[in-house]
């Protein structure tokens, strides 16, 4: 295990436990957001030169996963909150001094998604609208959001331009009433509402540089890990909280089979088919682990040694993390379905289990059609144009 998941492992029992109260309270509890920033969840792709870690993308992807098994929205928000420390090492050194200067565990909510508006004025921007899924946005001070560039009268230029913008916590309302939802109820990804904001140039980015790798070269970033592609890096946390999610979902199930008895008399444990359902959802989702750490470990090998990850193999990538977030999901689905009536019940873990994978699977870097379309296009020497280039 990694440096950070060695240390939150010692409160695996807690986070498990405060998950139920992340489920009511629709946030992450106070205790687990307190372990996750004195074990360092957040700081492991953060500059050192900032009191961050700087791992390896792998033990990054392997400590969400981990957490993920502990409590779904805990993993969750380890993934999408701790990717927006890579991103900032980006921006002006100003703008991470604000940041980080006082106190080097200050988080940053997001969302990416460019749907308010930034309408130029002297020295930066003012910023308007409102965005949805701020994941974790209750434990953070700043947000890293998403906007689309406008004119002078606030409308949107075409063809469409985003920049990243980042406002502190004084900037931005939390609609507190915006987030009921059946499944990740933990991550309290709750909307943000900005009316003119004032954003100085120097806290805001070019979006298309961020997802085409000139930030980091303009920003003199030259390690490995600041070099690694937008499309692994930023879809990695997401979907390796999912797996961890599956793979708490299957410890879950096997805990309680053990015991089991079936309406028949006879203990789960001699019934062939659960079985057979419960080794095929293992390897299932041992695979879809697998698959995303061997991508990762190959593209980091790239950048180390200063070759391009082409669109293709990105493409690749991003099909293959995509499928292993499907295919996660099913296993759940398979093992859930053979987990007896009992399951059902709200005081039991797995069927929070069951609901944060599904949520999970609704985010936006899961869908997989265009994903799909480009990556055997290109195998078959086609172009991709337009959203079939979008996140990869």
């Amino acid at each position: 295990m990694g440096q950070v998941l060695d240390r939150i492992e010692q409160y695996a029992d807690e986070i498990r436990a405060a998950g139920v109260d992340g489920d009511k309270l629709m946030r992450l509890a106070d205790t687990s957001a307190a372990r996750l920033r004195e074990t360092g969840a957040i700081r492991m792709l953060q500059p050192k030169g900032y009191g961050g870690l700087e791992v390896h993308p792998r033990e990054f992807a392997e400590t969400t996963m981990g957490i993920g098994a502990m409590d779904g929205a805990a993993g969750w928000v380890t993934g999408i909150v701790g990717v927006h420390p890579w991103e900032l090492a980006f921006f002006d050194t100003k703008a991470q001094d604000e940041v980080w200067g006082r106190d080097p565990d200050t988080w940053m909510a997001s969302p990416y998604a460019p749907m308010g508006v930034t309408t130029p004025v002297d020295g930066g921007y003012l910023l308007n609208g409102r965005w949805s899924f701020s994941t974790g946005t209750d434990h953070c001070q700043w947000v890293m959001i998403g906007a689309a560039v406008g004119d002078e009268q606030g409308r949107r230029l075409k063809p469409p331009q985003t920049l990243h913008v980042l406002l502190p916590r004084s900037d931005y309302e939390i609609d507190q009433e915006s987030w009921d939802v059946v499944g990740l109820r933990g991550t309290g990804s709750k909307d943000l509402i900005v009316k003119d904001a004032f954003v100085p140039a120097y806290r805001t980015i070019d979006a298309a540089k961020v997802f085409d790798g000139t930030a980091p070269k303009d920003a003199g970033r030259t390690e490995t890990l600041y070099n690694f592609p937008f499309s692994c890096i930023f879809p990695l946390g997401i979907t390796s909280s999912l797996i961890g999610i599956a793979e708490g979902a299957l410890a879950c199930h096997i805990a309680a089979q053990k015991s089991r008895v079936a309406i028949t008399g006879i203990p789960i444990k001699e019934d062939p088919y659960v079985l057979y359902a419960i080794g095929d959802a293992a390897a299932e989702i041992a695979a879809s682990r697998a698959a995303i750490l061997e991508t990762v470990d190959r593209f980091w090998d790239l950048v180390e040694q200063g070759k391009e990850v082409s669109f293709e193999m990105r493409a690749i990538g991003r099909r293959t993390q995509t499928a292993a977030a499907w295919r996660v999901v099913r296993a759940v689905d398979e093992i859930f379905a053979r987990s007896g009536g009992g399951a059902l019940q709200m005081k039991t873990p797995l069927q929070r289990f069951w609901r944060d994978a599904h949520a999970g699977l609704s985010h936006a870097i899961h869908v997989p059609g265009s994903i799909f379309h480009s990556s055997a296009l290109t195998q078959l020497g086609g172009e991709p144009q337009g959203i079939h280039r979008s996140m990869i």
